[in-house]
C-alpha cells in the first residue's frame, strides 16, 4: 500500500515537472528585447551617425506580420503579435513607425493572416511611405520550440541592416496563437 502511495507521488510530481516545459515566455519581453537587439545589432555594424542606432529615428520603418517559413503567404495570431510588439517598441524607442493596417493600399492584406509584405513590392511600398527600413521575420514551429527570426532590411536596397534569432518553448498560449484556424 506504501508502495503504491510513493508511486503515486512519483507520478504526479514527474507530471508536474513535465508541466514546467510546457509554460510559455512572456512574449511581450522576448518580442521587446528582439526590437532591442535589432536596433543595437544597427549600430554596431554599421556605425551610422549621427543616426539613432543606425537608423534616423524620424525617418519611418514598417513592421510587417510576421510569417511561418513553411509558407510565406500564411501567418498566424502568432506572428501578427509579434509584428504588433516590435512596432510597439519600436515607438516606445522614439522610431517613427507607420501604422501598416491603415495603409493598405500597395500591402499584401488577407484576412486573419495580417500585413506580408511581398519582397517584389517591398521597393514600391517603402518608397510610397518614405519608408528608410522594414520590419520583417519569419518563425518555424517545432515540437517543442518555436525559431524566430527577425530582420531589419533597408527598404531601398532590401540590405539586411540587422538580424537576430531566438526560440521560444511551445506552452499552451504559443500553441494556441500558432493555429492557422483563427
Amino acid at each position: 500500500m506504501m508502495k503504491q502511495i510513493f508511486t503515486s507521488f512519483l507520478i504526479v510530481i514527474f507530471i508536474a515537472g513535465c508541466s514546467i516545459f510546457s509554460k510559455d515566455y512572456n512574449l511581450i519581453s522576448t518580442s521587446y528585447k528582439a526590437t532591442d537587439k535589432l536596433l543595437k545589432g544597427i549600430n554596431d555594424i554599421h556605425h551610422l551617425e549621427p543616426r539613432h542606432n543606425g537608423v534616423y529615428t524620424k525617418q519611418p520603418i514598417l513592421v510587417t506580420s510576421f510569417v511561418n517559413i513553411n509558407n510565406v503567404q500564411q501567418s498566424s495570431t502568432f506572428g501578427r503579435v509579434i509584428g504588433e510588439q516590435i512596432g510597439s517598441r519600436l515607438a516606445q524607442r522614439g522610431y517613427k513607425v507607420i501604422e501598416m493596417k491603415m495603409r493598405t493600399s500597395n500591402v499584401f492584406v488577407q484576412e486573419q493572416t495580417g500585413e506580408l509584405l511581398l519582397s517584389r513590392k517591398l521597393r514600391e511600398i517603402s518608397l510610397q511611405h518614405d519608408a528608410y527600413a522594414v520590419v520583417v521575420g519569419t518563425y518555424g514551429a517545432g515540437k517543442e520550440s518555436v525559431y524566430v527570426t527577425y530582420k531589419l532590411v533597408r527598404a531601398k536596397d532590401s540590405v539586411i541592416l540587422s538580424s537576430y534569432d531566438n526560440y521560444l518553448p511551445i506552452g499552451p498560449d504559443t500553441k494556441r496563437m500558432l493555429q492557422n484556424k483563427r
